[in-house]
């Protein structure tokens, strides 16, 4: 079967680049170093749309994840990863782009309604769409309040939610460390969800804002991390902040501390 995703325009490779890296090459790497175990994968359908909704740990949840979902999961990936140089921005993009993978724009207005199209699109085509409702990694380990989008995919295609937790994959490769870890990673893969009650409002913020947080409430349930009720990106913000103001007062007591030593030596 070739993939009818409008937004990716390339040959029918897609579907059998996508077999022939995860069966041949990713899986079985995967499965005899890291040994991941799965409950719950009955609940993915096996045809029609589904959003797979996952909680975000580490850089390896978008290997580990779909290696054992049967299904091809189209993943809604930050575009960054498209638009970096040289010849590992090429190759990442080829990568990405021949996987199936979905760029999503996280800036606002426009642009994210855009990508957010191209996931309904996906979805509308009978494919697996997968997404990390708290929009980027968690800094701390601890689960974060969802994001809209998860909502509006959900509400304006009708597409039933398979909530998913991930066990384990930040201590195999936490942030900031390119190298994973030797250590044996969990998925576990919860009861379909559907939301017939907000059909008919899915425009109106609170009724999206609703469907985030059951959605998010699952996870949390699934996954047994403390839930937070406010935005990752807005914590990493807040940790960054604080980083480049100890590393400002830092720079600071050792410029007094060198005019100090200078002052002593003039005396």
């Amino acid at each position: 079967m070739v993939s009818k995703l409008s937004r990716l325009k390339g040959p029918p490779i897609t579907v059998s680049f996508y077999s022939v890296a995860k069966n041949f090459v990713v899986a079985p790497v995967v499965n005899t170093v890291f040994r991941p175990w799965v409950r719950g994968l009955h609940n993915i359908p096996s045809e029609g749309p589904a959003i797979l909704a996952s909680n975000h740990l580490s850089f390896s949840d978008s290997v580990f994840m779909p290696v054992k979902v049967p299904r091809q999961v189209h993943f809604m990936a930050k575009d960054d990863y498209w638009g970096k140089q040289g010849a590992y921005g090429w190759g990442m993009r080829k990568f990405f782009d021949l996987s199936g993978q979905i760029p999503m724009d996280r800036s606002g207005g426009k642009a994210s309604q855009d990508s957010l199209n191209a996931g309904e699109q996906a979805l509308r085509d009978g494919e697996v769409v997968g997404l990390y409702p708290e929009g980027t990694r968690s800094p701390d380990g601890r689960l974060y309040r969802g994001k809209l989008g998860i909502a509006r995919l959900a509400l304006n295609t009708q597409a039933p939610v398979i909530p998913i937790a991930l066990i384990g994959t930040d201590k195999v490769q936490p942030i900031g460390k390119n190298i994973p870890r030797l250590g044996r990673v969990g998925m576990i893969v919860g009861e379909p969800m559907t939301f017939e009650s907000y059909y008919g409002n899915a425009e109106d913020r609170f009724a999206q804002r609703a469907v985030a947080d059951a959605i998010m409430y699952q996870i949390m349930r699934l996954s047994g991390q403390e839930y937070v009720d406010v935005y990752a990106s807005d914590v990493k913000r807040q940790l960054e902040a604080e980083k480049a103001e100890a590393k400002a007062a830092r720079k600071t007591l050792r410029h007094h501390s060198g005019r100090r030593i200078e002052d002593s030596s003039a005396d």
